[in-house]
């Protein structure tokens, strides 16, 4: 139950918006081209549901996808000056939550081998992982999957992307890591999956989508660390706190789609839980599922349960989607704002 709710399904209702706001571009584009038929000559033939898709995708690109103007001033800055920049975030993200929430440390001399090789074969099959979506969702963009999944009726990509989501992941779940063939092509059938749900996102700014995912691996890097070296099992309680936290995060991502429009201040109360109640969700079970990687490292050391990194590794997926989904959406609303 926990991993259905936290498949990234409640995109939908971040995607949907960016119909909307190809839509009223596209009414705006016809309705100045309706005016200008009437003085420059005969009305023009009705265009088709086929033309209107294909103005609607051109319009949206061209607001969403303007060629970025040459940075000049103060702000502007080399490779390396942007480098350290990132780096500076992300170390001190990792000191400030490591001070903050890890003040008990382990007491038995730090992690041990078994331990730290089973995390870090977990965090390659994230990373792993994330970048088979980011490539497969790059592709599938490209290929126009991206205008046709937002063109399609929303219930239709919940349910169709639920349905494939849980599908290939409980399937790879099932499937013993001996099988490693099977293991790995459900493994990979979950990643495609993941990646055609997020393509439309290619349709925000490379720059903003790679600050986006700065932010998403300082956030989860300062956690980790903190779930690694902290005590042991001790944050494995928030497993129910968490639970009932991301089932209060999926339904206010239902709200768009079931909430009239007129309802605006509850609209907007529904927005800040997805998106901010999300991110400390999303951070905490980030911090739960590293000590749960670190227990079964230990119950697999004692032959209660086998190795299986390819599991471990889709929660940590999840959390690092529904994090980058999230910063996303926030830097986006920023940059509109500005």
């Amino acid at each position: 139950m926990a991993f259905t709710l936290r498949a990234p399904f409640a995109l939908a209702a971040a995607v949907k918006q960016l119909p909307m706001t190809a839509q009223r571009s596209s009414r705006a584009f016809h309705q100045i081209s309706s005016s200008r038929s009437l003085h420059a000559g005969p009305i023009s033939k009705p265009t088709s549901p086929i033309t209107t898709l294909i103005k609607s995708r051109n319009t949206f690109q061209r607001s969403y996808m303007q060629p970025a103007s040459p940075i000049t001033g103060p702000n502007a800055g080399n490779l390396t000056q942007r480098l350290l920049y990132g780096a500076g975030i992300v170390g001190g993200t990792i000191f400030a939550t490591n001070l903050l929430f890890n003040r008990e440390t382990r007491e038995d001399g730090g992690m041990p081998p078994f331990e730290r090789s089973y995390l870090n074969e977990t965090f390659l099959h994230t990373g792993l992982g994330v970048g088979i979506i980011g490539v497969a969702a790059s592709a599938l963009h490209q290929s126009g999957w991206s205008v046709r999944l937002m063109a399609s009726n929303p219930w239709v990509v919940i349910v169709g992307g639920l349905a494939m989501s849980v599908g290939t992941m409980y399937g790879c779940f099932a499937t013993s890591p001996e099988n490693y063939v099977q293991k790995y092509a459900l493994w990979t059938a979950f990643n495609i999956t993941q990646a055609a749900i997020l393509s439309p996102l290619m349709f925000m700014s490379p720059a903003l989508l790679a600050r986006a995912g700065l932010y998403t691996v300082a956030m989860m890097g300062s956690i980790a660390f903190v779930g690694a070296t902290a005590k042991t099992d001790k944050y494995l309680y928030l497993g129910g706190p968490l639970l009932a936290g991301v089932a209060v995060v999926a339904v206010s991502g239902f709200a768009p789609l079931v909430l009239p429009a007129t309802a605006v201040r509850t609209l907007m109360w529904t927005e800040n839980i997805w998106l901010y109640g999300g991110l400390a969700v999303f951070g905490g079970f980030t911090l739960y599922d590293v000590q749960k990687v670190l227990n079964h490292a230990r119950l697999a050391e004692r032959g209660l349960i086998k190795r299986d990194a390819v599991n471990e590794s889709i929660s940590l997926e999840l959390d690092f989607l529904n994090i980058f989904i999230r910063m996303v959406q926030i830097l986006g609303m920023r940059q509109q704002k500005r």
